[in-house]
């Protein structure tokens, strides 16, 4: 059995888009990812998408993306194709991963590149963990755990780096409360599953298990 690797590399993204819902015909307009190793940020990826339209006045103001900077961004099938690239076989993680995972498919989608994708949800975990929280949005929680604010809030790139750090925030204060060595993405995806009131027990019997044994790596974007 191959001994765990702590520190598990994981792609940490975010899209901008033109609305909530990817059925109804909203696009990504933006993309900003990360590749966290060794809890440190080593690579990043960021593209606009040009989406064949218009955005609207009211994404414009959230975004601070205009017209003007889609009109000459790439088209949806070139900036993917880098994207798919860039996160190769990767665990993904996002800030209510299930907004970005029902983006991220549907697009896939569209140029016959869909496949299985491994996401991990630092807003499902933090809800588990951090019961205290006023709210559970990014930048609530971001200064909840006091990590430094370099960029602007609802840009992609930027969102992924505060997500990732929120993330590396997460493992460590796992392995100081409850005494774990290795904390996998397998674990954190399960935490973001578990009841809210059995979390505490649960995760101390897990710390205890994995201390008295070998652990594989299981994080992967098919897993």
């Amino acid at each position: 059995m191959q001994l765990f690797n702590q520190n598990e590399p994981v792609i940490v993204l975010d899209f901008e888009t033109t609305g909530l819902y990817p059925d109804n015909g909203d696009r990504v307009i933006e993309i900003g990812a990360v590749l966290l190793r060794d809890q440190k940020i080593i690579d990043q990826f960021q593209s606009l998408i040009n989406p064949g339209y218009y955005v609207s006045d009211e994404i414009e103001a959230i975004t601070g993306i205009s017209n003007a900077m889609l009109s000459g961004a790439p088209k949806a099938p070139e900036a993917m194709a880098k994207f798919v690239k860039f996160i190769g076989t990767h665990p993904l993680v996002a800030h209510n991963a299930s907004f970005d995972q029902h983006f991220l498919e549907t697009e896939l989608g569209y140029f016959g590149k869909k496949r299985p994708l491994n996401f991990g949800c630092t807003l499902r975990i933090a809800r588990r963990l951090y019961p205290d929280v006023i709210n559970y949005k990014l930048e609530t929680l971001v200064r909840y755990k006091k990590i430094p604010v370099k960029s602007q809030f609802h840009r992609a790139l930027a969102d992924a780096e505060m997500a990732a750090l929120l993330w590396v925030k997460i493992i460590e204060d796992l392995k100081s409360q409850f005494g774990f060595e290795h904390v996998s993405f397998d674990l954190m995806k399960r935490i973001g599953k578990m009841n809210k009131e059995k979390v505490p027990t649960l995760l101390q019997k897990e710390a205890e298990k994995l201390r008295t044994q070998q652990v594989d790596t299981t994080g992967d974007l098919f897993g």
